[in-house]
């Protein structure tokens, strides 16, 4: 039984019947929110950034939402695989204190998250907007109108408000939240943002860290970032409300390909989308890109069979080592994705399944 699938756009599954992958031909990598999910990707990312893209090349452009903002964040430190196994392990560990049968309180949670990115990139953002080849890009949410700020009342009418927007048109949405983009100045994102209300700031030292928090501020479990120095004022929550799982304008890149290590093999636009399979289908924009993806039949082996998702916070309760345990075997088991993805690059020439 496989565990990794790979699919491509028309054009990426020409070049990879042709010539296979290689790492220049990468010209961006997309990670994209999801949570727990991200976390059966780590071998993966390990294998890419901290071995198969090591050595010079061309410029990559890394974008990111959500877990895929910091794992993304991770890749371009000095030592990508350890910084992406200490990401890992403090993900799989994370523990709350809450009231019994009570979950945890959004400000808590943001703390300890807080102090987690702080641990992982504090004095080392120099390295990551001085990495010869990696550029990054972290997606963020930024509210408008009763998103503007965080409070008690107005949020959650403005999140209904937003979700009923979203209904009608996934543009609409841009009422009441915009994608600001976190880049680094060096280099521009190298896609047009035209879908959607958005814009574009300076990546920092001062608001790399608080960038990334805010790309992982999943409403009403984390608190929204507020004022992120560089940026429109404001409350900026997970970069995957506008951003799920990156549908982008990739086709507007004229050579090389996109690489997308995901959990699943679809792309759902938005975090509001999820329930809209109508918004799911390909288009022309993922002309280049390339997809991995778990087998479905390798996704059953895995505890519980399906993958560690956030809903295990509730199912494991105060059960924190079993929770513990079960990331740690899913996490264990996936490093069969990056040894097929080994196998796939040393082959001359690679059939990919279309994107559906």
């Amino acid at each position: 039984m496989p565990a990794l699938q790979i699919f491509a756009g028309p054009r990426a599954r020409l070049q990879l019947r042709e010539r296979g992958l290689r790492a220049s031909d990468v010209r961006v990598i997309a990670g994209a929110a999801g949570g727990t999910k991200g976390l059966i990707l780590n071998p993966l990312d390990r294998l890419i950034f901290g071995h198969w893209l090591a050595g010079s090349g061309p410029v990559v452009h890394l974008l990111g939402a959500s877990i895929g903002a910091w794992r993304m964040a991770c890749a371009g430190l000095a030592d990508p695989d350890a910084a992406l196994a200490a990401m890992a392990d403090s993900y799989i560990h994370q523990r709350y204190d809450h009231a019994p049968g009570k979950s945890p309180l959004p400000a808590h949670v943001s703390a300890v998250f807080a102090a987690s990115v702080r641990a992982q990139f504090a004095g080392h953002e120099g390295q990551l907007l001085a990495h010869p080849r990696l550029r990054l890009h972290v997606f963020t949410s930024r509210g408008r109108g009763l998103l503007r700020r965080e409070a008690r009342l107005a949020t959650p009418l403005g999140y209904a408000a937003a979700f009923a927007t979203n209904l009608l048109s996934r543009r609409a949405l841009g009422g009441w939240l915009e994608r600001v983009v976190f880049s680094d100045p060096r280099s521009p994102l190298p896609l047009g943002l035209h879908d959607f209300r958005s814009r574009q700031v300076a990546l920092t030292a001062a608001n790399l860290a608080l960038a990334v928090q805010a790309s992982c501020a999943i409403p009403f479990w984390l608190k929204a970032v507020h004022d992120i120095p560089g940026a429109p004022r404001g409350a900026y929550w997970d970069g995957g409300i506008t951003d799920y799982h990156l549908h982008l304008r990739y086709a507007d890149i004229a050579d090389g390909l996109v690489l997308y290590p995901h959990f699943q093999p679809r792309l759902v636009p938005g975090w509001l989308d999820k329930a809209l399979p109508r918004r799911h289908r390909a288009s022309p924009w993922l002309d280049n890109l390339v997809l991995l993806a778990p087998h479905p039949d390798w996704v059953r082996s895995l505890p519980g069979a399906k993958l560690p998702d956030r809903g295990d916070f509730k199912a494991f309760g105060d059960d924190f080592a079993g929770r513990a345990k079960a990331w740690s075997t899913a996490l264990a088991q996936s490093q069969r994705l990056a040894d097929e993805f080994a196998e796939l690059l040393a082959q001359p020439g690679i059939e990919a399944l279309p994107l559906a």
